[in-house]
């Protein structure tokens, strides 16, 4: 423990002897320990983001989409499956599932990405076409003004449901978009409510701030084929999900075959979701630590370059009776130490960094995060050490001390 805490104070002193050099190349493993800590957080809170956008929404949903999407480990596939295209849902589907009595709800859903003009204004952005139960199924309220019913699906009256953030955009704030007029293409519609927010957007989930909804058979008139991209039920509650989901599959079957529709739980999807960003945010960091690399070659060159200039110090020592060992634990340590100062400031203003981003996006460092700061910056400092540490204690100690 002496002998420890002697060659820890060594390496000090010649740190503070030469401190630029000791933050030089100290630095190169803090970008690369910020890199890779700061994208891992990064990607943490994106996927927690996009997991609480969809359990928002509600854990008892149920998506029916064409086409086989998940594989058998629950991914997502790479291609749809064979069914993928071959079928579109239709009002008849719709029907079918609407007499199933663990749903609460049916929600057939067909989205077109178009211009909305209001005044002056334009904005392009969703339209949503679905029923009336579409504002229970995605917990959305009236803000202001009302929400459309059935009764206005079943008139196809042109009547429209603003997101609050279209609505601003479009009017200069929601309560004056009630009872205005919009151009959705050609056709007008009246604006009879703006729905409460529910957030969404800008990192990759669904942006149900800026969506128009419209009643379905109103949007017949852009849907001319009369078909739908996804049905939505609602359980009753999630103690029925397995039975819901066996009677939807149950009553497809008797129009499609098996592998041209998928029955996705909404736990399922979040589950898929979240491999997706694993394995993306492991592509990522692998990218960062690059840099880490960059940073431990840096500190290899510095401690051979330590070793150099210290040869007749390294004689002395041999001289006096320090063993190779003891020269080549010096070194290692003194690499170590380097690289952890470098690991240690590096997550210190990734934590400061996150701190300010976390007001705007749920970014967070997990220990998993810390042990890999330390754990890697602290292997660098071994790996890229041991080589000047080896080239130290090799030395002989008669030419070490000749040497000028």
């Amino acid at each position: 423990m002496e002998y420890l805490f002697f060659t820890l104070k060594s390496a000090l002193f010649d740190f503070s002897r030469n401190k630029s050099r000791t933050f030089l190349t100290s630095l190169g493993i803090l970008i690369g320990v910020m890199a890779v800590v700061l994208l891992t957080a990064f990607g943490l809170g994106l996927r927690a983001y996009i997991e609480q956008q969809f359990e928002d929404l509600g854990t008892n949903l149920i998506r029916v989409v064409p086409g086989q999407i998940l594989n058998e480990s629950g991914g997502f596939r790479s291609s749809a499956g064979p069914g993928f295209g071959s079928i579109k849902f239709d009002e008849k589907d719709v029907r079918s599932l609407q007499r199933i009595r663990t749903l609460t709800s049916v929600v057939p859903v067909f989205t077109n990405t178009t211009t909305v003009e209001a005044r002056s204004e334009s904005k392009y952005t969703d339209i949503y076409m679905s029923n009336a139960e579409v504002f229970t199924v995605l917990n959305l309220k009236a803000e202001y003004g009302t929400l459309f019913t059935d009764l206005d699906n079943d008139k196809r009256a042109k009547v429209a449901v603003l997101a609050p953030n279209l609505a601003e955009d479009l009017f200069g704030s929601p309560q004056k978009a009630i009872n205005e007029q919009i151009k959705i293409g050609k056709q007008s519609f009246k604006v009879i409510g703006v729905a409460n927010s529910k957030g969404g957007g800008g990192f990759g989930g669904p942006d149900f701030d800026s969506f128009v909804y419209i009643p379905y058979k109103t949007g017949f008139i852009y849907n001319t084929n009369k078909e739908f991209i996804v049905l939505i039920g609602q359980a009753r509650s999630e103690n029925d999900m397995t039975k819901a989901i066996k009677e939807i599959e149950r009553t497809l079957l008797k129009r499609y075959e098996e592998d041209e529709f998928s029955i996705l739980r909404q736990d399922e999807l979040i589950s898929a979701i979240s491999s997706i960003f694993s394995v993306i945010n492991t592509v990522l960091v692998a990218i960062a630590a690059i840099s880490l690399v960059v940073g431990g070659i840096g500190i290899m060159n510095i401690m051979y370059v330590s070793v150099t200039e210290r040869i007749k110090e390294i004689g002395i020592r041999r001289a006096l009776g320090a063993r190779r060992n003891d020269i080549l634990y010096q070194f290692l340590l003194e690499s170590v130490i380097l690289s952890l100062l470098g690991g240690i400031a590096g997550l210190f203003f990734s934590y400061l960094i996150v701190l300010f981003i976390q007001r705007f996006f749920p970014a967070y460092i997990d220990a998993g995060s810390v042990a890999l700061a330390i754990g890697v910056s602290s292997a660098i400092g071994v790996i890229f050490g041991v080589f000047p540490a080896k080239k130290a204690a090799d030395l002989s100690p008669i030419e070490a001390i000749r040497y000028e």
